[in-house]
């Protein structure tokens, strides 16, 4: 069978993208027509409008996933039972089920697919020189959010990154994981050379969720603001202790303001508009199937009363829902994260932003203490509502990793960072088995086996 790497997956026809709207209007997103040679500035920007949503796509599913395998919650579904039997009690995971243990591959290649029929053809696009230039930062910036997200859920050293090739040529090696994060970040700076050279504005219009960046230079903000994710991860799952400055030379270069709002940031659009896309975790709290794990309010910091952020994304659904199959699995707290089939999904916000700092001055070689317990403090003020945790600067630096991922448990509810979180800290074994006779914790998804068939 064919790999995804080798489809040809364009996502680059339709109608316009509306500025400051939701609706993409794709025609068709699953069979798109190639952009060609001499392509139009509207054809251009139909095919931005592509990779964005190529890239969006993938994204709620990866939520919901994740946030199960790192037990933020469960999906309770009778109607559906695999998203425990799968995910939760299974041996071991699916890998020829998308939406299961094979996923966070197909789709997020097909994004990355999608940018490369871009970026072939640019060179010849009737748009001048800077605004090619701008198109190139915007699609690698994109393409390397896309593998990001096939890293954060794939360990194992095994992921092709070379896909940009014939259909007639073998499929793409794979590479260690180490090595394919090196050309994350390899992209996000030859996103960076572009976007310098990309003059005062796109050739095309950026939707509601991207308006903080909608010129060439703030965009390269968001740019700075994935790389400085990138080098954390790196910095905790690969020991590469220069990767914590690395993480604070980004993060000097991108967005992160104490005096701006938490929630500024980048955010993927969704809407019941005609050609484009509800958000799926969007749910009914009474009726919700999408629950949130009990743990989340066992162990509050609570201060006078609850977090904030915990009541902000959190609420009772007004009754119990347990697993018929297991007694021990059970919530009756619904998600409000996302509220309604509108909710839009960041990408990245401020309050990341300042809670990788922290991480990053935490763990540095020049260890910065002082300024790691600020960035959390002010997380927990203005975020959480709490008191100030006096005694931070003068704690352990393992005391103050700690509280970090407790600010970010509660500070990235339901974002897709929890189990991410555990793994590159190595806490798993921290997460919860509620049935321990059958619970399994899982630290990686398999490849895909479509993917792996194509090799033999």
């Amino acid at each position: 069978m064919r790999p995804i790497l080798k489809a040809v997956s364009a996502f680059g026809l339709g109608g316009a993208l509306i500025l400051g709207a939701c609706n993409f209007d794709i025609l068709n997103p699953n069979a798109p027509t190639e952009i060609g040679d001499n392509a139009s500035s509207a054809r251009i920007t139909a095919a931005m409008n592509g990779v964005l949503i190529a890239t969006r796509g993938d994204v709620p599913n990866w939520i919901q996933k994740s946030s199960i395998l790192g037990r933020e919650g469960y999906r309770i579904d009778v109607a559906d039972p695999r998203f425990v039997s799968e995910l939760i009690t299974a041996t071991k995971l699916d890998a020829s089920n998308g939406a299961f243990g094979g996923g966070q591959w197909q789709g997020e290649y097909a994004a990355i697919r999608s940018g490369f029929n871009v970026l072939n053809v640019v060179g010849t696009a009737q748009i001048t020189d800077a605004q090619k230039e701008g198109v190139r930062g915007f699609t690698r910036t994109f393409q390397a959010y896309a593998y990001m997200l096939v890293l954060f859920a794939h360990t194992q050293d095994s992921i092709p990154i070379d896909v940009n090739r014939p259909l007639t040529d073998p499929p793409a090696p794979f590479v260690a994981n180490a090595a394919a994060w090196d050309y994350v970040v390899s992209l996000l700076d030859s996103a960076k050379t572009s976007l310098l050279a990309a003059g005062g504005a796109f050739s095309f219009p950026l939707p509601a969720g991207l308006a903080s960046f909608n010129t060439p230079a703030g965009f390269l903000k968001l740019n700075r603001a994935l790389l400085a994710r990138a080098d954390l991860y790196r910095a905790s799952q690969f020991a590469c202790s220069a990767c914590y400055d690395n993480t604070l030379t980004a993060l000097s270069e991108s967005f992160v303001d104490t005096t701006a709002s938490l929630d500024l940031g980048a955010y993927f659009n969704f809407s019941a508009n005609s050609g484009d896309a509800t958000n799926g975790l969007s749910q009914s709290v009474s009726a919700a199937v999408n629950v949130v794990h009990p743990s989340l309010r066992d162990s509050l910091v609570v201060n006078g009363g609850s977090d904030a952020r915990y009541t902000a994304k959190v609420a009772n659904r007004g009754s119990q829902l347990c697993d018929p199959l297991a007694a021990g699995r059970c919530s009756d707290l619904s998600w409000i994260r996302y509220p309604s089939p509108s909710s839009s999904i960041p990408i990245i916000r401020n309050e990341e932003l300042i809670l990788i700092r922290a991480e990053a001055n935490n763990n540095r070689t020049a260890r910065n203490a002082a300024d790691a317990a600020a960035d959390i403090n002010f997380i927990r003020v203005n975020s959480g509502a709490l008191a100030a945790n006096g005694g931070l600067a003068a704690a352990t630096q393992q005391a103050v990793e700690d509280e970090i991922l407790v600010q970010r448990k509660y500070s990235l509810l339901y974002e897709g960072m929890r189990w991410v979180d555990m793994r590159r800290t190595g806490r798993l074994n921290q997460i919860i088995l509620d049935v321990p006779a059958t619970d399994k914790i899982f630290s990686t998804l398999p490849i895909n086996s479509f993917e792996v068939e194509a090799r033999k």
